[in-house]
């Protein structure tokens, strides 16, 4: 089963990471001022992974594929590592689906 995992930046920030079973990140949250605001964050994912018309798939200059997974008012929630091909996106993706809504979350700021 994955989990989701809260730690703090450098700069105070809180994050999250979901990682799938075997330990791989496959989506990375951007910072949170309050950790409420990251674990709210967790929550939207749990739920928006579930609607693939929120998953916006992209290629970035270097010809990478990834994706980011979007809130109901079109803000980011997260984004995966990049991928070497349409193909590995896709799992990655599927990934998200199967972890995201029975993940535990693993608090390592406190």
């Amino acid at each position: 089963m994955g989990k989701f995992v809260v730690t703090k930046r450098t700069n105070g920030e809180f994050q999250f990471n979901l990682k799938a079973a075997n330990g791989q990140i496959i989506l990375a949250s951007e910072g949170y001022t309050a950790k409420a605001g990251c674990l709210n964050g967790i929550e939207s994912v749990k739920t928006n992974s579930q609607d693939d018309g929120k998953f916006d798939r992209k290629t970035s200059s270097n010809g990478k594929e990834y994706f980011n997974l979007k809130a109901t008012n079109g803000q980011i929630i997260g984004t995966s590592e990049m991928y070497e091909s349409t193909a590995a996106r896709e799992n990655g993706i599927e990934s998200v689906k199967k972890n995201a809504p029975e993940a535990t979350t693993d608090d390592q700021t406190d």
